[in-house]
């Protein structure tokens, strides 16, 4: 079985998109993250939608409203959900013993926050020895003390194409440089 790619999705649930924890250009990274979404269903890759599942926690209880994800995002049937319980996708959740069932090697990675969940997954992944893409405008936060969502999203995005991982294993991709690299192998 050859090697496949997959998308990730983290944590866009109606829970993180609130008037109280506002996002920076929901709207565009929902659209952007719909694009791939397609995209990878038409390359046969799976979609993964990961879901933040804080049950006893009074927060992201699992079936609740706040645990679901935002309805303008586009789940397919085929689309393979995992819960998840700390910031690290991979920590006590199923999703490496997927990826390894469906002989996965390079993730794409979008959701939020930049700064916990996404960040967290993706030092986790270099660890585990994937290949990463990350989609520079397929994640996003909120405003932090001393910084506006913008400037941890683009400081983000520098420190990932700035990392020295073991053989060049991350970029650091926005959406429509992944789409033509697509074409391009169609």
């Amino acid at each position: 079985m050859k090697s496949r790619k997959s998308l990730i999705v983290i944590d866009m649930q109606k829970g993180s998109f609130t008037s109280k924890t506002p996002r920076f250009d929901t709207s565009g990274v929902v659209q952007r993250i719909n694009e791939l979404a397609e995209l990878f269903r038409k390359m046969e890759y799976p979609v993964f939608f990961i879901q933040h599942d804080g049950t006893g926690s009074g927060n992201f209880e699992k079936n609740s409203e706040d645990w679901e994800i935002l309805d303008e995002l586009l789940v397919e049937s085929t689309d393979v959900r995992i819960d998840k319980y700390v910031n690290d996708v991979f920590y006590r959740s199923e999703l490496h013993s997927e990826l390894l069932r469906l002989n996965v090697t390079e993730l794409f990675i979008t959701g939020c926050a930049t700064d916990f969940c996404v960040e967290s997954t993706i030092q986790s992944a270099l660890t585990k020895e994937y290949q990463i893409t990350v989609v520079a405008d397929g994640h996003t936060t909120g405003e932090r003390p001393n910084l506006k969502a913008e400037q941890v999203i683009d400081h983000y995005n520098w420190v990932w194409k700035n990392m020295v991982p073991i053989n060049g294993r991350i970029k650091v991709e926005k959406t429509e440089h992944i789409k033509t690299i697509f074409r391009h192998t169609e």
